[in-house]
């Protein structure tokens, strides 16, 4: 509508042609007539009205033809959208029931399947996150790895890739572990609070079983040990949704990044440890949190010295003591197994169910949130640890 109302005023004020205005406008010859002819015969003139806006215009012009048909009935997609949850149900049999009830005017096949899409595209509407300096980590694996080759044998071993980026400035850390087991994610948690400086107030992981045991939309099981690492750092941790990656579309976007930016370049190098790997790994993340990003105008690590750095959480003086938890119940001499040796509890707790933590060097018990033993951690398998207060008289 913007170039028909140039069409009138060109016309009006400078008196041009219908091919110039044609050339200028973009338009064809036989179109600048056709408006100016309709414009004539309404009788419009320029200046139009002011309470001629578009609509009015364009309603004036280019009136709906009395003659089409009538309004095809409209199928009620919302009923359609629910029904093809059901198994079984296609979109070639809702839209013959539908042809059943409007025999004459509805409409067909193909029709109805593209107005069922389009109407469906406007369900899957995602909510732009914003993230504040210093809130969340998001933390995941990265899909490829790298094979790590042993000089003796010829053997490989493919490390996985931990990614850990900060959300408001997207300063990433990268690493390789030698497997996704609770040690690795726990460890790599650690170097990467440690690369970072600091510790962010929420960690955003995805349901991998070290860090989620039972995921679960509104009640997830979490990891025991992930949960003291996360205490210990004074932060909480945010699981995702299963099936649910939008809701980590920073680490999912970060994860990208390192897979284009540094592991395709070492797809022709050759890693004989572990250390060897990490240490590459650093000198091209040290290179991509320097690169200029174009939307930003800035580097991960400009952003993150201004934004991310002074916002987070100090890292705590003392370093975090890695420990596993066990769910072990008191036999009848108010002993409980771990890992082939028995460990004594007052015996009040016969027959109890008790939360084991231990380290690599202690064992303690808990029974309902509270701590009823402490020992020196043994590896005598069938040996046993007693202190003589939890024995009865």
């Amino acid at each position: 509508m913007h170039k028909i109302r140039d069409i009138l005023r060109l016309q009006a004020a400078h008196g041009l042609t219908g091919r110039q205005m044609a050339q200028s406008l973009g338009f064809s010859h036989s179109t600048v007539l056709s408006v100016l002819h309709r414009a004539e015969a309404l009788g419009l003139r320029w200046p139009l009205p002011e309470e001629v806006d578009d609509a009015v215009l364009e309603a004036r012009l280019y009136p709906p033809n009395p003659g089409r048909s009538l309004r095809r009935p409209e199928p009620a997609w919302e009923e359609i959208h629910r029904e093809l949850r059901r198994k079984g149900v296609t979109l070639r049999l809702l839209w013959q029931e539908y042809r059943h009830e409007h025999p004459e005017g509805g409409y067909q096949y193909s029709r109805f399947c593209e107005r069922y899409r389009r109407w469906a595209q406007k369900l899957d509407v995602v909510l732009r996150q914003p993230h504040r300096a210093g809130e969340k980590m998001f933390v995941d694996f990265a899909g490829q790895t790298i094979p790590i080759v042993d000089r003796m044998t010829g053997q490989t071993r493919e490390a996985s890739i931990f990614v850990a980026a900060l959300g408001a400035s997207n300063f990433t850390s990268l690493e390789g572990t030698l497997a996704q087991d609770l040690p690795s994610w726990i460890g790599a948690h650690c170097r990467a609070f440690e690369f970072f400086g600091g510790a962010a107030q929420l960690v955003v992981c995805d349901c991998l079983k070290s860090g989620v045991v039972v995921p679960c939309r509104y009640e997830p099981g979490l990891q025991r040990t992930y949960e003291d690492l996360i205490r210990h750092y004074g932060a909480v941790i945010l699981p995702t949704r299963p099936h649910a990656p939008r809701d980590k579309a920073k680490i999912e976007a970060g994860v990208l990044v390192a897979q284009r930016w540094i592991l395709a370049r070492l797809r022709h190098e050759t890693f004989f440890s572990l250390d060897a790997l990490n240490a590459r790994i650093a000198e091209l993340v040290e290179e991509l949190n320097r690169r200029t990003m174009r939307l930003y105008q800035a580097s991960r690590r400009e952003l993150f010295e201004r934004l991310d750095q002074p916002a987070l959480q100090p890292l705590p003086t003392e370093p975090f003591v890695y420990g596993e938890w066990k769910v072990a119940r008191v036999n009848i001499d108010y002993h409980m197994e771990l890992h082939g040796h028995y460990y004594s509890t007052p015996f009040t707790l016969v027959h109890e169910t008790v939360d084991v933590r231990f380290t690599a060097t202690t064992v303690e018990i808990f029974h309902r949130g509270q701590r009823v033993a402490a020992h020196r951690r043994s590896d005598v398998r069938g040996g046993h640890t007693t202190i003589a207060a939890h024995m009865p008289a």
